[in-house]
């Protein structure tokens, strides 16, 4: 794989000896995943975008050559859920750190959750985090914001600022974190049908992290008598009852709200088989995550407190039905929830699971770790694509991303499936690096060898080759395509 640039004039109109070339870029030599298949070709960039999907060997003029040979690519995974937190804990990382360690995982367009300090809860906030994202970061970016105020110009407020869609928890704040979650907790059934009415009426996706209150606030009581070391304890205190029984309620208010409506980080067999009985039911859809396709509670176990995530990481049963839903469709998005923390944050609370902070970083380990289950026959590379890319490009209202097709922005991820990608804390780029225990030398079939994003390249699979601020703020329309 590398450039090779020409001495060419792009289309200046020069009547000089200098020819005028086709394209800007040309990545060539690759097997392309695409809606059709898999296929050898070529990419003919230009603007920015797939200017031609091109049979291999074609014979055009371009600026600049990529040779992909031996490579695969595939459209730039777009990360619908990840919390950065800039500005409010630069201890945890940067733009610039954290959209560098998502160019070097493939990620060419993240989604920003709005957990930080103060939360992301109106017009002016979101357009403080904009413009914050956009001085530093490498990738495109999108916003979400949390409804703060459950009326309608509350609603449209947010949807004219150009947030890509809703948060909401029906859990309650965490004590001391009420500055964080201001205006995303609402665990009152009451309250999370009056967001989800209003979502659909203003034409916004809510997503939900959706556990139910009452069985939290007793299994929590009932685990106080646990062993806080026990990392079985977290299990104990967020049962998968309880993601069940929110997702089951949420499910059932949308029949009569009709929001499209998104469950985040599902984790159990329990709560697949409640979507599996509500489908078709309104429209709704629901991820998973890297670390519930790949560990199990015996993996937290063995790291300790730096494994504890919410939802927990459940059994090996779970981890497998989680692999079938992504078979047979029940899920239809792999997402990070990156959460970056310090080590010291994380070891203040070693042996405390009940009180130690959830999250795992995670940018870099989302498409290893489907490219793993490529190689494991659980799915194909145009599913794998699908899962990261595709599908959040249209649920979320982007139709010019996530697919390798004439037209499209030119967002690439170039994997090599015959490498391997072996995360240790030198290795990864996440300010989080040192609390990524949970991949620390696990083996991943498969690397992310370049990334593109706009047709620029960003990561040539050793180094970050943007400087930060040439990610641009994605802004879907209100009708669904991006404005």
């Amino acid at each position: 794989m590398a450039w090779r640039r020409h001495s060419t004039n792009w289309g200046s109109g020069d009547p000089g000896n200098e020819a005028v070339v086709s394209f800007q870029l040309l990545v060539t030599g690759g097997t392309l995943v695409t809606p059709a298949g898999v296929r050898p070709g070529a990419l003919g960039i230009r603007a920015g975008r797939i200017a031609a999907v091109l049979p291999p060997g074609a014979d055009v003029e371009a600026a600049e050559t990529w040779d992909a040979t031996g490579l695969h690519v595939l459209p730039g995974a777009i990360d619908i859920h990840c919390h950065l937190r800039a500005p409010a804990y630069p201890e945890r990382g940067s733009v610039a750190s954290e959209t560098s360690a998502c160019a070097a995982g493939g990620i060419t367009t993240v989604f920003e959750m709005p957990i930080t300090d103060p939360c992301c809860n109106s017009a002016e906030r979101v357009a403080m985090r904009r413009d914050h994202f956009a001085a530093s970061a490498l990738i495109d970016f999108a916003l979400y914001a949390a409804p703060a105020r459950l009326t309608r110009a509350g609603f449209e407020a947010l949807a004219d600022a150009g947030v890509v869609a809703l948060k909401i928890f029906t859990v309650p704040s965490p004590p001391g974190r009420e500055r964080e979650f201001e205006g995303l907790a609402w665990p009152d059934a009451a309250d999370q049908l009056r967001a989800l009415t209003l979502a659909a009426e203003v034409g916004l996706p809510v997503v939900v992290h959706a556990e139910h209150p009452d069985i939290l606030a007793r299994s929590e009581s009932e685990a106080a008598r646990l062993d806080p070391a026990d990392a079985a304890t977290h299990g104990a205190a967020r049962p998968a009852i309880a993601e069940a029984l929110a997702v089951a309620q949420l499910l059932t208010m949308n029949v009569q709200a009709r929001a499209k409506l998104h469950i985040a980080h599902v984790t159990s067999a329990a709560t697949l088989d409640v979507l599996r009985r509500f489908a078709g039911s309104s429209d709704f859809s629901a991820e998973t995550c890297p670390h519930y396709l790949r560990h199990t509670e015996d993996d937290v176990a063995r790291v300790g407190v730096c494994g504890k995530v919410n939802p927990p990481i459940r059994t090996a049963a779970d981890r497998d039905a989680l692999w079938s839903a992504i078979a047979d469709g029940t899920l239809g998005h792999v997402t990070t929830d990156h959460a970056g923390f310090t080590a010291a944050e994380k070891a203040a609370f070693e042996g405390d699971f009940p009180n130690a902070p959830p999250g795992h970083p995670g940018t870099e380990l989302l498409l290893p770790t489907l490219l793993d289950g490529v190689e494991d026959g659980r799915l194909t590379l145009p599913r794998a694509a699908e899962l990261v890319s595709g599908s959040a490009a249209r649920r979320f209202g982007l139709p010019e991303r996530g697919v390798i097709a004439e037209g499209a922005r030119a967002d690439l991820a170039l994997v090599d499936l015959s490498a391997e990608t072996r995360p240790t804390a030198d290795t990864l780029l996440t300010a989080s690096r040192a609390v990524a225990r949970l991949a620390h030398g696990q083996r991943y079939r498969g690397r992310v060898a370049a990334t593109f994003v706009g047709g620029r390249p960003v990561w040539d699979g050793a180094t970050v080759t943007a400087p930060p601020g040439t990610g641009v703020f994605v802004r879907p329309g209100r009708a669904g395509g991006e404005a």
